[in-house]
């Protein structure tokens, strides 16, 4: 059927299993990836064998099937099953041919239904449950022990850029986290106001400032809104003179000088990319687009997004969203920023740093991250501290837990080192 079914697939795999029953465990497939509908009958019956602790072959089979034997062609037709396979080694490659043709059926299906209701909703479904559907079965080739180690000897003899994290230019962060290692998600949260938005645009300057790609979804300003600000943090103008557009001489040549910088860095805003799956979709084509670049993605922020499937609580939407960016950041091989809202239980005790248990709406968040950090500002709480502003460290999968301290501008959003 054009690569919709596999049926000689479909019976190897099943043959297989008829053959040597302890086999039944290694695969992934359920009934439903099979296209015929005797072959799911046949798959179920040997699912449920298994499941009470019989051995899976031809005589428990057919006395599982019972009545439903004739409907599969008779115990005749499983023998012959058995009898076609040409060789049980080559198991997970039928089973790899049906997922194929289970992925091709379901595409194809969800693009009719597409074409039937192009509407925009319809569109970011269609995305997600293809994203789904590759997923389903994909086929990795395992590495032996033997292959990681060297592996690890080779990195640890000819280090190269791509194993070491990315510099933000914040070098006592840096030499905590390493950069901003690839693969990771990390969650920077904050209450409303603290600096996280100016936080994450000085980390996106800093990977672009050396030489990185930044690409910034932004779901709660515009783009020209998020440019000003860091044309204000590269070239240190007070942010709220874009207010009234009323700049001195000194203003605009650092402006300008600003804006000269940011015109060469590879660097990419979006304001109308509002779905997980429309960001995975955008992301995936530019690293497809410039597969060398250093990418890195900063989203602000998490609790605007909208997942790509409905659910019928928002903690469960959040964990959706997170664990979709943890696996592109796997997937890609390319950190994810993402900024989170902290709940209000922070404003509610005498020490208002924040907790794990303070992020809002958590759902998976905990789970799902490779760091989670807070912003801190004691000024934030009492206008006369002038205490530098805090980088908790909360977790740190593969690395210290701790806090930074840093200097920030205000006035320019722009985020340093100490003094001294």
């Amino acid at each position: 059927m054009n690569g919709l079914a596999n049926f000689e697939a479909e019976v190897s795999v099943l043959g297989s299993v008829l053959l040597e029953g302890s086999l039944f465990n290694e695969l992934e497939l359920q009934a439903e990836h099979f296209y015929h509908a005797e072959h799911q009958v046949i798959f179920r019956a040997m699912k449920q064998v298994a499941e009470a602790d019989g051995k899976i072959d031809i005589v428990s089979v057919v006395t599982q099937l019972g009545d439903a034997i004739t409907e599969v062609g008779g115990s005749s037709r499983l023998l012959a099953m058995a009898e076609s396979v040409p060789s049980l080694a080559s198991l997970k490659h039928y089973e790899r041919l049906v997922f194929d043709a289970y992925r091709n059926r379901m595409a194809r299906t969800s693009a009719l239904s597409y074409v039937d209701n192009p509407t925009d909703e319809a569109l970011d479904l269609l995305i997600n449950q293809l994203t789904k559907y590759r997923e389903q079965g994909a086929w990795k080739q395992e590495k032996t022990t033997y292959d990681y180690l060297l592996e690890i000897t080779d990195e640890m003899c000819f280090p190269t850029e791509e194993q070491s994290g990315f510099v933000t230019s914040l070098h006592d962060l840096d030499d905590m986290t390493g950069g901003l290692q690839r693969g990771e998600l990390i969650i920077v949260a904050a209450r409303p106001s603290v600096g996280k938005t100016a936080f994450a645009l000085n980390l996106a300057a800093g990977h672009s400032r050396n030489g990185g790609s930044s690409l910034i979804f932004s779901l709660e300003m515009g783009t020209k809104q998020l440019l000003q600000r860091m044309i204000s943090a590269e070239g240190y103008i007070n942010s709220q003179k874009w207010r009234n557009m009323i700049f001195s001489e000194k203003d605009y040549e650092h402006a300008l000088q600003a804006i000269g910088a940011i015109s060469t860095w590879n660097l990419q805003l979006y304001d109308n990319v509002r779905t997980a799956g429309q960001i995975r979709s955008t992301v995936r084509q530019a690293v497809r687009q410039n597969p060398d670049a250093r990418h890195a993605v900063f989203i602000d922020y998490l609790q605007l997004m909208t997942p790509s499937s409905k659910h019928e609580r928002r903690d469960l939407e959040i964990g959706e969203i997170t664990r979709e960016l943890k696996l592109l950041a796997v997937e890609l091989n390319i950190p994810i920023v993402l900024l989170s809202q902290l709940s209000r239980g922070v404003e509610t005790r005498a020490n208002k740093r924040p907790l794990m248990s303070d992020l809002r709406e958590s759902g998976n968040i905990e789970q799902d991250a490779d760091v989670i950090s807070f912003l801190y500002r004691d000024d934030y709480y009492s206008q006369e501290s002038r205490k530098p502003i805090e980088i908790i460290l909360a977790k740190q999968r593969n690395g210290p837990t701790g806090t930074v301290r840093l200097d920030f501008d205000k006035a320019v959003g722009r985020f340093g080192e100490l003094e001294g």
